[in-house]
């Protein structure tokens, strides 16, 4: 007995998590985290080019 109703109590929240999760209001949420990844590595090439830019810069004060 106490076993089925734990089981119906567990079904009830993840359906009721699942909802939460996908309604419609949570679009905006879901479109930034897909995002994250492309922005850091735009960020960290970025990066990569202005110690680059830096690099050059030294080395033409040396030369």
């Amino acid at each position: 007995m106490l076993s089925g109703i734990i089981t119906v109590v567990l079904m009830v929240l993840f359906v009721a998590m699942w909802i939460w999760a996908w309604r419609p209001a949570r679009k905006k949420d879901f479109d930034e985290a897909a995002r994250l990844a492309v922005e850091e590595s735009g960020r960290n090439k970025g990066d990569a080019l202005r110690r680059d830019e830096v690099n050059h810069s030294k080395e033409g004060d040396r030369q």
